[in-house]
This record gives C-alpha cells, sequence and structure tokens, in this order.
C-alpha cells in the first residue's frame, strides 16, 4: 500500500518514492511513515515471511520498479531495472551483490545494515569455536551411534591466540567474546596503525603469513572482495598449527573449500566451522561434508533467528531515513 506521511519536508517529496520492503509489522510501519514525513512509502512485503532468513520473498519488479528508495534486498537483477532509484538501504551488512558494474544507476546512493549483526554472528562463530575445541562435533556423532567412549585431547580460549581477520563491527564483537574468555586477540585490517576496542594488536595484511604459524584460531569475518577471494588456500593453511581452527562467517570464498577438505583428512590443522562456504551450499560430494571435524551451518549466523537483530535493522533504516530528509550524512554508506 502507498502510504502519505505528515507534513512535505522537502521540495522532492512529491518526486520521491520509498518502497519498502522489510517485513514490518503495523506500529513499525508507522514509524517508518512518521520518519519518511511527506515522502510516500509503499510496504510490499508482509510481516509473516519475518522468520523466514532470506528478505524479501515474492517481491515483483512492478513492485519496485518506479522506486527512488529502496528499503531491503530485492534482487541485483531486479535493482538493475529500477532507474529512477537515488539510494539503496540493504537489510543486510555485505552488499556485494548491488556493487557490480550496471546494478545501481551511476548517482544512487548505497548504504547497509552494518551494526546490526555482530551480536548475533560473534556468538554463532564463539559457539562453533568452543564446540571446536571441546570436540563436541565427535561426541554428537557417537551419540546418534550409542557409542560410549572418550575422544582426543581438547583446547580452551584461555591463554589461545585468536587471529581475526577484518576488525568491523563483527570481527571485534567477537574479540571482545574472546578476551572475556581469556584468549589474546590479534586483528588484521588494511589500516594496522588504527587500534580497535578488544584487539591486544592490529597488523596490515602483508603480516598474514608470518602470523599464521603462532596462533591458535583464525577467525574469518571479511567482504567478498578480489583481494579476500581464497585468502586462505592451500599453502597458507599449510602454514597454520596443527591444533588450529579456522571459523569463517564472512563470504565462502575467503576460504579454498577443497583445500580446507584436504588439509582436514591428512590432519593438517584440528578444526574448521563454517557459517559461508563456496559454493553456497554445498553439492551433496563435497569432500567437506564428510570430515569429522568440519562443522558446517547453511549461512545462519546473521539474519532474523536472533530476533534482536530485527529491531537493529530498524533502528539503522530509520535513522538514515531521518538523515536523508535532513541532508544529512547517511551512516553505513558504501558509495
Amino acid at each position: 500500500m502507498d502510504t502519505q506521511g505528515g507534513s512535505r519536508g522537502r521540495e522532492t517529496d512529491q518526486e520521491e518514492l520509498i518502497v519498502n520492503c522489510l517485513p514490518l509489522n503495523e506500529g513499525e510501519r508507522a514509524r517508518f511513515v512518521q520518519a519518511a514525513g511527506g515522502i510516500r512509502q509503499r510496504f510490499v512485503t508482509d510481516v509473516s515471511v519475518r522468520d523466514h532468513m532470506q528478505w524479501p520473498m515474492g517481491i515483483s519488479q512492478s513492485d519496485i520498479s518506479d522506486a527512488t528508495i529502496i528499503f531491503g534486498n530485492p534482487s541485483a537483477e531486479q535493482i538493475s531495472h529500477c532507474h529512477r532509484l537515488r539510494w539503496l538501504q540493504t537489510s543486510s551488512a555485505g552488499v556485494d551483490a548491488y556493487t557490480a558494474p550496471g546494478i545501481l544507476p551511476g548517482n544512487a546512493i548505497l548504504t547497509s545494515a552494518s551494526g546490526a549483526y555482530g551480536q548475533a554472528v560473534s556468538e554463532h562463530m564463539f559457539a562453533m569455536m568452543l564446540a571446536l575445541m571441546k570436540d563436541l562435533p565427535f561426541y554428537r556423532d557417537r551419540q546418534a551411534e550409542r557409542d560410549w567412549h572418550p575422544g582426543g585431547e581438547v583446547y580452551s580460549p584461555q591463554e589461545s591466540t585468536v587471529l581475526v581477520l577484518g576488525t568491523g563491527d563483527i570481527g571485534a564483537h567477537f574479540a571482545r567474546l574472546c578476551k572475556g574468555a581469556g584468549a589474546v586477540t590479534y586483528g588484521v585490517r588494511r589500516h594496522a596503525d588504527q587500534a580497535v576496542e578488544g584487539f591486544d594488536e592490529i597488523f596490515p595484511f602483508d603480516s598474514l603469513d608470518g602470523l599464521l604459524p603462532k596462533v591458535d584460531v583464525v577467525a574469518l569475518a571479511l567482504p567478498s572482495t578480489p583481494q579476500t577471494r581464497h585468502i586462505i588456500d592451500a599453502d597458507r593453511l599449510a602454514l597454520m598449527k596443527k591444533r588450529a581452527i579456522l571459523l569463517n562467517v564472512g563470504r565462502g570464498d575467503a576460504v579454498d573449500c577443497r583445500s580446507l577438505a584436504s588439509t582436514l583428512e591428512k590432519g593438517g590443522i584440528f578444526g574448521a566451522g563454517l557459517d559461508v562456504t563456496e559454493p553456497e551450499p554445498l553439492p551433496p560430494d563435497h569432500p567437506l561434508w564428510s570430515q569429522p571435524r568440519c562443522l558446517i551451518t547453511p549461512h545462519v549466523a546473521g539474519g532474523s533467528h536472533l530476533a534482536s537483530n530485527v529491531g537493529k535493522i530498524i533502528a539503522i533504516c530509520i535513522d538514515n531515513l531521518r538523515r536523508y530528509r535532513a541532508g544529512q550524512d547517511l551512516r553505513n554508506r558504501v558509495r
């Protein structure tokens, strides 16, 4: 439905149309209407799909083709036909699908929901790390077989050294959890001269090969870029300790999954926890499925499985809408 807000706040309000693809209840829609002022707003997604991991669902091209502002994540193909688009605010932290040439109009603004998922994804990553350290996947497998016998050596985050590639919202949340459990935390980022809360030390990416043999956990929270693709490959897996654990919650292509399967098969590292893979999902015959110390979840660390994520997404979107109407800088601007 189209909804008219309060008094018109800007000369361009009459020209603009917000298409809101977020699955909102009536109270949340009212908050968006208030924030929009005089800008027309069309809500095209029903709240009933809120519990689905992928938003939006079933949005037609006619729903969004005349939008100047879109909240949510229509497909990149659909966005490429939105020629009036001035601003896309995603409900995701990652925006890779929209950054390719020809997807967004040349002058369109792109903002993300970075900051909404740090708690959920970092807790998922921390849970994976602990499960692997304590060899819980082994015991879960034995339980199905009614098998009662101990496994081998286990590890603790206390006094472990954790290396995090990507020190943004998710990486920093994870580092703080690890520090709280007694770990030493290193971060790798492009601007190593900038301190980040939760990290004992920050290093540039060209220090990676020297750090890998020294750490017990390698955690990836990276976007997908040409520079990060297969940043963990066969050569770098070979540099890691045999007791090391690899975690990936950023983008699947940061890890060469075939090389990881081979390394695990040979006992090159202790284990791996993956919420993202390359490809995604893995094909049924992929060798990672059969690795007992590879814990795989189907890209569920973020999304709406943790209810508080939804409130954080909405807060970011509404704040940016108010900033947009006031002519202020937008949060999480990618372009």
